[in-house]
């Protein structure tokens, strides 16, 4: 992932230096568990870290001669181990190390995911508490529909953010596995009381019946989750961007004192960091297809998955985490404007209550099709130019009194029953 887009905590889980250093580790953990059988001389595990940090530029250039990256680290690392090197690697095969290390760094990449996911959480849940009587119109299909409250909106957005919190949860628990069970996953070379020791000491799952590599469904399901946090966060950032819009204006992202919105446009204040959000979005839902066609590999395995897996997963990471983040801050900072909110809903000339006058005419007595047919008629009459109040009050027809007409408008009785929702939110923690 360019740097942009690349915060330094999951940029460093990702490093080059990272993973030389995994792969190191993993190889170090395969010789102590030789060693406790006794099938590998003592101090082998030790030399093996004692090496030191494998040098990139060594072991590329000794890539770039046997054209294989795990072969020639094994080099590179064997020949700073002068007394033990030829027991390096022994009963492995390079995907005993791969996958077990990837695994190792999904975990440490999950870890960070979560926190991100429980303060962006907190956030939510703040604003959602601190605006749950700001009232303001709500709307289906983009046009007005019932009154509703800004906080009622963060509301939802904080339950749907735990739903997607719990997914990656569980699909990173179902991807921080490893396997040293050798070339086909037979322990032909290896038993699995090392592979027992390494993954135990990395703290991941043993891959209960691996092929030459771990099961690239776990893969594919922590990508999926990964994509699902990313379209719940598009849902917040797509509202954002709709309530900003010039003729709405009831909420605008944070604008800095020298910030300039537009290069030609001087009036402009767009609200670009919901739309960045929008974008890597987009991004998150190409990798989960990526890792979907990665699972059906050939036989034992082939290498199809390798290539795409090296950009997919890292990346994948870097833009969630980079949109958490981002995330958090624009609504921290996101600007609400309560007043227009209810400058808006008063436009409306009361047709957000349709539906309460529509019941009380059913209750009075109507039939709902006529009941429905009055509203209607007087609704599209108003437009928003009018009030819906004074035409159903100059109706003969209507048989509802002044006192039960009036009852229909009162926005206060219309979401008296909404404060269930706050006291759910009050209760919610993220997923555990």
């Amino acid at each position: 992932m360019i740097e942009r887009y690349s915060l330094p905590e999951m940029a460093a889980v990702w490093s080059e230096r990272s993973k030389l250093d995994r792969w190191q580790e993993v190889e170090a953990l395969a010789l102590e568990g030789w060693e406790a059988l006794g099938a590998v001389p003592a101090g082998a595990a030790r030399e093996a870290r004692a090496a030191g940090p494998v040098d990139p530029a060594a072991w590329r250039a000794r890539e770039a001669e046997i054209h294989h990256d795990l072969a020639a680290f094994v080099d590179v690392l064997a020949d700073g181990m002068p007394q033990h090197g030829p027991w390096l690697h022994y009963g492995l095969t390079s995907s005993d190390v791969l996958d077990t290390a990837l695994g190792a760094t999904l975990r440490e990449a999950a870890e960070i995911l979560d926190r991100r996911t429980r303060s962006l959480f907190e956030v939510i849940r703040v604003r959602a508490l601190e605006h749950r009587g700001t009232l303001m119109v709500g709307r289906t299909h983009g046009i007005w529909a019932e009154p509703t409250t800004f906080g009622l909106k963060l509301a939802g957005w904080a339950f749907e953010l735990t739903r997607s919190h719990r997914r990656l949860r569980e699909a990173s628990r179902s991807v921080s596995t490893g396997k040293v069970s050798g070339a086909v996953g037979t322990y032909a070379q290896v038993p699995p009381d090392v592979e027992a020791h390494v993954c135990r000491a990395l703290d991941l799952d043993i891959e209960p019946a691996a092929t030459q590599v771990v099961a690239r469904d776990r893969h594919a399901e922590f990508l999926t989750a990964i994509a699902g946090m990313g379209a719940s966060l598009e849902r917040m950032a797509t509202e954002i961007r709709h309530l900003s819009r010039s003729e709405v204006t009831e909420v605008a992202e944070a604008f800095g004192a020298g910030q300039k919105g537009s290069s030609a446009m001087p009036h402009k204040r767009n609200p670009i960091r919901s739309e960045n959000v929008a974008g890597l979005a987009r991004l998150l839902r190409g990798y989960a297809m990526a890792g979907l066609e990665n699972v059906a590999l050939w036989h034992e395995r082939d290498i199809s998955h390798s290539s795409v897996e090296r950009v997919i997963l890292p990346d994948a990471c870097l833009v969630l985490d980079f949109a958490l983040h981002r995330m958090a801050s624009i609504i921290n900072d996101l600007e609400v404007d309560a007043e227009r909110m209810r400058a808006n809903l008063e436009a409306t000339g009361g047709v957000v209550f349709s539906q309460a006058v529509l019941l009380a005419l059913v209750e009075a007595g109507l039939n709902r099709d006529d009941a429905y047919r009055m509203v209607q008629r007087h609704a599209s009459a108003v437009a928003g130019s009018g009030s819906l109040h004074d035409a159903l009050a100059a109706d003969p027809d209507c048989p509802l009194d002044a006192g039960r007409l009036a009852a229909c408008f009162d926005v206060e009785a219309q979401l008296s029953r909404a404060s269930v929702v706050f006291d759910r939110l009050e209760s919610l923690t993220p997923a555990g």
